[in-house]
């Protein structure tokens, strides 16, 4: 997978310290406690203690080590938290843009010396317990990360990864599947022309029809132009052909050594047993090198420079005549000094983030771009980091301008500085992040020290985030001007500062096609008619290995009993504020207090439902009370962790045609903060600020063009969306709110000149969905705070009493499911019933400025409580891991496919897929396999494992009870669902591809995004957008 990273303190999200607790594991003492007992110059397996150092704030103790031999790091976070983490990465810099370390990252997956059978990467994703699985190529370095709660699994994974990176088999088939390859159109046919596959030079072309990726590409190739970073570490599509796999050897053998690995461990799991594994199965073969990696820093630019590049048209644009981006962008220091990389990130928040900063003002309001560029504040992801500004969705005409305000706008905040009151918002923030846990704390911690350690940076250092915080404050303390002279340094008296533009090309890629066409026309031009026909023969050779069934016996397996037979129960009280009923979820949350509400859509008028997504996106941002939208968004940062509203659609459990429809308000706070976050929350119930067009006006904008950008990245989601649109009302209104409709719909709002009826729409939305009437409500707090919280809840209550209003439903079909199913007369969900509705099939193609497509395909099924629903969701796991995967991304040479079973569809996917009508065919080949009952015991167990490991990944204390709460899943209809899984057979998944999927049982929708397509203009059965 293709990275570009950004700074990563935004990522720090923490952990559950909860967790089920594995038998064998040392109970007597914290993993904190253990680890503070080693030594630094203590020797471990190979290896030497460096340092020991506790890391209160984050709850846990590292370890750093090296290896004596061969000079590898190691770096263990031990912290009690039973999803341990085991990553890998490797320096890597490439000197041209061939894509040679995302390439090798994905052939030193497909087989090594101890698990030589193809692709044991993918197997494993079916023959493990992990809670995440995945590598990353980014600029300068590629991680392999994996994580489980299973200490089995562990050992399975870490011996699987090992062998992979120290010991690849990099096989010639490997690297032309992965990479690139000639080979005729139709393999089989010879007389069919020859054109470039392979999986990587597919999602590179993906990659760069996304006009934001291309834009960053280009500003980082031209603002460090003088050694690794000039070039595309994941692979130029033009370039991509030019490496051999002789070159991509010779990078593994240079880089892939443990002199240039850096290792890291994290969770309740004991040290010794990693060392021991990791200096066993890898690092005792080698000799220490000089793998000569480091980056040099990029010598200064004595003068300012200034670029222009060219992109692809976007039909989506909230206005096709400003799509043009600026962007001025300036080299600041190295990411190793880490105080210094702390005080420039924050000083870039509060230079750019929300309403309340200098260039939101004076770049956001005027209204002369849609956003910010997509590049935009501190990149902390290069050896010297960077820090950018501009706009995106401007005109031409308006660059000299935008320049002249980013200049005006830093000799601004020379002067003025920035209020303590912001200053203290941001620092609140960082308070609250360090105490919130998040469910892959041990990801967010091996993607934050990455960077900086990949440059010898003191990773430690790094987690001490309240040493820096204290420094902070001290040097503000003795220098009121300490930020304003950062300021002067780094970007008033800095000449290392670039200006990248983009504009849009009407031919963009028209030439991209040609240019590519001219590639291969070079390729093609030389070969003789005996190497025409090895091509053929070689594509014969691939076709037959990635059609053979796969021996993965030699691949390490849980096995389903390794699974646990029920699910931890998660205890609720249901109580109620003011006649609102409330969840009650008691959890350890570290003193934050999560609230949220649902309220009902039940009364809403059907003409309205369009607005919602955008009622929801702009009515915590508009003012409310006294505030204006600058203080509301001052008193937020102060006051609380965020506060948001989203919408929900929510099938029933038991019956496809009922569902639930409503907003969601979430938001967070320390303790401390609770009657100020209801105060907040107050204010937008009784007196939101709908007034301010202008400020609407900048929201939409931005609001229309996020969607815009988000399509490439998205694709298949809303492929999938579209296609089960016809199929039940919940998908029906779900393409409403969240689907290409909704896209078009902001699109349309946004070139609008007169805002004034779309501030009407949105007081009469509030009216009808701000209002206790139809609400329900959740707290997640620690015991001690509950009753606190409680009274407070009360007192809201209360206080938006005014608002609650008895309205009759819309549609007069509502069903009542209890809150509580013990209690069936207490409070209840109202659900809508369309008892009456009839599915259709539809097929639907949208044109889009791609290079590639998005294929989907979803079949009307059964809702989460039927039968049949464990059957289809493990047939949906076997079919992608066993038939879909080999046929769409191996053979197809899509970057993703696969199939998904939920909200009671059954649906096929691809993903950046250069096939588009042949992959539907595929999906049906993979039905017809599953008829024929063609798969093993064995491949029942590893698909029941993968969705086992799905069903039963860490929740966070602040989600704790939320399924509960929002769609009415108690834990024991789970543990009945959980069973159903467990009973599984080969009977049961033949029966239900029959039944479901077959060609004349089926009710399907169908939709591709992609580029032109002639085959489906001229076929009258599809509907084009």
């Amino acid at each position: 997978m293709f990275r570009q990273t950004k700074a990563a303190l935004q990522k720090l999200r923490y952990l559950s310290l909860s967790g089920q607790q594995h038998k064998w594991r040392l109970k007597s003492t914290s993993a904190c406690e253990r680890a503070l007992q080693y030594q630094p110059g203590q020797k471990i397996y190979g290896f030497t203690v460096r340092e020991v150092v506790p890391v209160p704030d984050l709850f846990l103790t590292a370890v750093k080590l090296s290896h004596d031999k061969t000079g590898a790091q190691y770096l263990h976070a031990a912290r009690d938290d039973s999803n341990n983490l085991f990553s890998v990465q490797f320096r890597t810099t490439p000197m041209d843009s061939t894509g040679v370390p995302h390439i090798l990252e994905h052939t030193v997956l497909c087989g090594s010396e101890k698990y030589p059978c193809r692709d044991p990467f993918f197997k494993m994703l079916n023959r493990s317990l992990s809670t995440f699985m995945n590598a990353f190529t980014a600029s300068d370095y590629t991680m392999y990360p994996f994580s489980t709660q299973n200490g089995k699994d562990f050992q399975n994974l870490l011996s699987v990864y090992l062998d992979a990176v120290f010991f690849p088999c990099l096989r010639e088939q490997d690297f032309w599947q992965e990479g690139w390859r000639l080979e005729n159109e139709n393999p089989t046919d010879p007389s069919s022309p020859l054109v470039f596959k392979g999986v990587v030079f597919n999602e590179m072309k993906g990659v760069f029809s996304d006009n934001e990726r291309l834009y960053i590409q280009h500003l980082q190739n031209k603002l460090y132009p003088d050694h690794t970073y000039s070039v595309v570490s994941g692979g130029e599509p033009l370039a991509i052909p030019d490496l051999t796999w002789e070159q991509l050897k010779q990078f593994h053998a240079t880089h892939y050594h443990p002199s240039n690995a850096r290792f890291f461990t994290y969770g309740d799991l004991p040290l010794e047993p990693h060392l021991k594994q990791i200096e066993e199965e890898a690092l005792s073969r080698f000799e220490r090198i000089d793998p000569n990696t480091e980056v040099p820093s990029q010598p200064h630019w004595t003068a300012p420079r200034e670029d222009h590049v060219t992109c692809g048209p976007d039909a989506l644009a909230p206005d096709p005549a400003r799509q043009n981006t600026l962007c001025v962008s300036f080299l600041l220091g190295d990411i190793t000094d880490t105080f210094e990389a702390f005080t420039l990130n924050l000083l870039s928040s509060l230079m750019i983030s929300g309403p309340n900063s200098p260039f939101y003002k004076t770049l956001i309001e005027p209204k002369i771009g849609t956003d910010f560029s997509c590049s935009v504040g501190y990149d902390g992801s290069t050896k010297e980091a960077s820090f950018s500004v501009g706009l995106q969705g401007m005109a031409e005409e308006d660059t000299e301008k935008v320049k002249q305000i980013i200049s005006q706008t830093i000799d601004d905040i020379i002067k003025d500085g920035f209020e303590e009151e912001r200053i203290e918002a941001l620092l609140h923030k960082i308070e609250i992040q360090m105490k919130h846990q998040s469910t892959n704390f041990g990801l967010s911690l091996a993607s934050y020290v990455a960077s900086s350690w990949n440059h010898d940076g003191d990773p430690v250092e790094l987690l001490r985030i309240s040493d820096s915080v204290a420094r902070f404050r001290k040097e503000l303390e003795e220098n009121p001007r300490f930020l304003q002279d950062k300021v002067k340094h780094y970007f008033k008296e800095n000449t290392h500062r670039l200006t990248l533009s983009m504009s849009p090309d009407q031919a963009y890629l028209e030439k991209q096609a040609m240019a590519e066409e001219e590639k291969l026309r070079k390729k093609v031009q030389d070969l003789s008619d005996s190497d025409r026909q090895d091509i053929y023969e070689k594509g014969l050779e691939l076709l037959a290995a990635q059609s053979k069934t796969q021996d993965a016996s030699c691949l390490p397996a849980l096995k389903v009993s390794d699974i646990e037979p029920s699910i931890p129960l998660t205890p609720v009280q249901i109580g109620s504020a003011g006649s609102v009923p409330v969840q009650y979820c008691e959890q350890p949350t570290n003193g934050l207090v999560y609230f949220r509400a649902m309220c009902s859509l039940n009364t809403l008028p059907e003409d309205l439902r369009l607005y919602v997504p955008l009622f929801c996106s702009v009515i915590t941002k508009m003012g409310c009370g006294a505030l204006d939208y600058r203080q509301q968004a001052q008193q937020m940062e102060l006051r609380t962790g965020g506060m948001s509203v989203s919408t929900q659609v929510i099938p029933d459990s038991t019956e496809m045609d009922a569902f639930e429809q409503g907003i969601l308000l979430s938001s967070s706070c320390l303790d401390r903060n609770l009657p100020h976050m209801f105060r907040l929350w107050s204010d937008i119930f009784n007196s939101p600020n709908f007034e301010d067009t202008e400020r609407l006006r900048v929201l939409v904008m931005m609001a229309a063009q996020e969607l815009a950008n988000g399509i490439s990245y998205s694709g298949h989601m809303y492929a999938m969306t579209r296609a089960g649109r016809h199929l039940t009302p919940a998908a029906d209104l779900q393409e409403t709110f969240s689907g290409m409709d909704q896209v078009r719909f902001m699109k349309r709002v946004a070139e609008m000149s007169d805002l004034s009826p779309v501030i009407r729409t949105l007081s009469r939305i509030k009216i009808q969905l701000l209002n206790p009437e139809n609400m329900r409500c959740a707290v997640n707090a620690t015991p001690q705070k509950m009753g606190d919280t409680a009274a407070q809840l009360e007192t809201f209550i209360q206080d938006v009493a005014k608002t609650r209003k008895q309205r009759k439903a819309i549609r007069g079909n509502i069903i009542k499911k209890p809150l509580d199913p013990m209690n069936e007369s207490g409070p209840s969900r109202n659900l809508i019933s369309e008892v009456n509705f009839q599915p259709c099939q539809m097929k639907t193609f949208f044109q889009l400025p791609f290079t590639v497509n998005f294929v989907s395909e979803s079949i009307r099924t059964v809702p989460f409580c039927h039968q049949d629903y464990a059957s289809l969701s493990i047939l949906a796991r076997m079919m992608t891991a066993k038939f879909l995967h080999g046929e769409i991304r191996e053979k197809g040479g899509a970057y993703g496919g696969g199939a998904r079973m939920g909200s009671g569809l059954f649906s096929f996917y691809s993903y950046r897929d250069p096939n588009s009508v042949q992959t539907l065919s595929a999906f049906h080949r993979g039905v017809d396999w599953a008829k024929s009952g063609r798969f093993t015991q064995q491949d029942i167990d590893e698909a029941k494992l993968s969705v086992f490991s799905a069903v039963d990944s860490p929740v966070a204390p602040s989600d704790k009870g939320m399924g509960r709460f929002l769609s009415g899943v108690t834990d024991e209809m789970k543990q009945g669902h959980r069973q159903r899984l467990f009973a599984v057979s080969h009977h049961n998944l033949v029966d239900v591809a029959e039944r479901y999927l077959g060609a004349g049982q089926r009710t399907c929708g169908i939709a591709i995004l992609g580029p032109e397509n002639d085959a489906i203009k001229k076929d009258p059965s599809w509907i084009m957008k």
